[in-house]
């Protein structure tokens, strides 16, 4: 039976080593689902001629750095939306060198579906392992491998089968959730699109029927669904006196109307009264929606609080461990002071120790080696200065995920997902 599109938004981020064609694959994307403008055509088709190129460099299209242009690689994460008939797509295009790894931490931390890209002659490599473990880490549901460039190994069902076999064992060993893989050439367009004649032996889908078929709206977990007041809103207007709402953007799962709800950190228990959008009301409102909610009783509640179902609260917890990656160029301070902000809540923090850092390559954890650098995972335990409400990051990807801030500068220098 054949799956229909739903209907709405999906956000997407691409991974792979260097050249192994992920701004090409976007290109291709954009150029054949007819989502770029004649002028961005004319162009890259001007500048594919003075670099030389015989046909069009559709990679041009996301690589809008100069550094980028000038290199051939993808520098900083590049944000590109197109649409079909059948769904929305945000795509995040992060870099494949190992020192952008934080970029790629970013770009799939949005995300609902991760593809990753393997060039048909290497098979995979230390970057494959790399962009795949942090794709299951963040939990993403779904993995789109793309055995790229098959023009090169002259389409060979043999060759993908064997890396097949290869991205298979890897999913498993890092807990991959739902996998497919495509064998494409983005150069070409082959299975990109359209089915290709060059691939007759492949029996799956195209990338986009993936993209546009793929089901994200049941990845949620509806009991631990969290609303994180954003701000209190009290009009003082006579046709409004006695409102007040609370807005916020729903995370995982869904709120409706005579739900019974606890306020956090007060405890304190009311029902929501109505659901608002844009001033219009109604009865239920799902993860990602941005909604005002009121209750039926007049509770103290603030920016930073947590609206949260009776029967299944967040735990309230000031220690914690979390697999954290490091963004800055400083080294991580053990017993290091940081600002922690946890969805729209701040709070003094330090790392109180370093308990293990993550080998990428072989995906073990040692115990020995505390010192962690730029890119580097580690399992940390923080404590923070009051208590926070948190979940596991794999029940909710809001209330399990953190960013720690430089007091001093102010920069982001971690981001991390609580563990239990």
């Amino acid at each position: 039976m054949e799956l229909k599109p739903e209907i709405g938004l999906l956000r997407f981020t691409t991974a792979g080593s260097v050249d192994d064609g992920k701004s090409t694959l976007i290109g291709r994307l954009l150029y054949d689902s007819k989502s770029i403008f004649e002028d961005q055509l004319e162009n890259i088709t001007e500048t594919s001629k003075r670099k030389g190129n015989e046909e069009v460099d559709l990679s041009l299209l996301t690589d809008g750095l100069r550094a980028e242009r000038e290199q051939g690689i993808t520098i900083d994460v590049a944000y590109r939306y197109f649409s079909t008939p059948n769904r929305k797509f945000i795509i995040a295009d992060t870099p494949g060198h190992i020192q952008y790894t934080r970029n790629m931490v970013t770009g799939a931390s949005t995300a609902d579906v991760a593809v990753i890209l393997i060039d048909a002659r290497n098979g995979v490599i230390e970057q494959s392992i790399r962009h795949t473990f942090i794709a299951a880490l963040l939990d993403m549901k779904h993995i789109i491998f793309c055995i790229n460039k098959m023009d090169l190994v002259d389409f060979s069902e043999q060759k993908f089968n064997e890396i097949e076999a290869d991205v298979k064992s890897l999913a498993k060993n890092v807990g991959a959730r739902s996998i497919h893989i495509i064998p494409i050439s983005a150069k070409f367009g082959d299975n990109v699109v359209d089915k290709s004649e060059n691939l007759k032996w492949f029996n799956g889908e195209t990338l986009l029927h993936l993209l546009e078929t793929v089901r994200i709206a049941d990845d949620y977990n509806s009991k631990f669904v969290r609303f994180p007041v954003q701000y209190v809103i009290r009009p003082q207007s006579d046709k409004y006196h006695d409102f007040r709402g609370y807005a916020g953007r729903v995370s995982g799962g869904k709120l409706f109307v005579g739900d019974k709800v606890t306020v956090l950190p007060s405890m304190l228990t009311s029902k929501i009264k109505s659901i608002e959008d844009f001033g219009n009301e109604r009865y239920d409102a799902k993860s990602g929606d941005s909604i005002t909610i009121c209750l039926e009783d007049d509770i103290d509640i603030s920016r930073g609080n947590m609206i949260v179902p009776s029967d299944n609260l967040p735990e309230v917890a000031k220690e914690f461990n979390v697999m954290m990656c490091w963004f800055n160029e400083k080294p991580m301070l053990a017993k290091g002071k940081y600002i922690l902000r946890h969805s729209t809540n701040e709070v003094k923090a330090i790392l109180s120790s370093i308990n293990t850092k993550l080998n990428i390559n072989t995906l073990e954890e040692d115990t020995e080696d505390k010192e962690i650098r730029m890119n580097d995972i580690a399992n940390v335990t923080i404590k923070v200065a009051s208590p926070v409400f948190i979940d596991d990051y794999k029940n909710n990807h809001v209330s399990g995920s953190i960013i720690l801030i430089d007091e001093a500068t102010n920069e982001t220098v971690a981001a991390g997902m609580v563990v239990k």
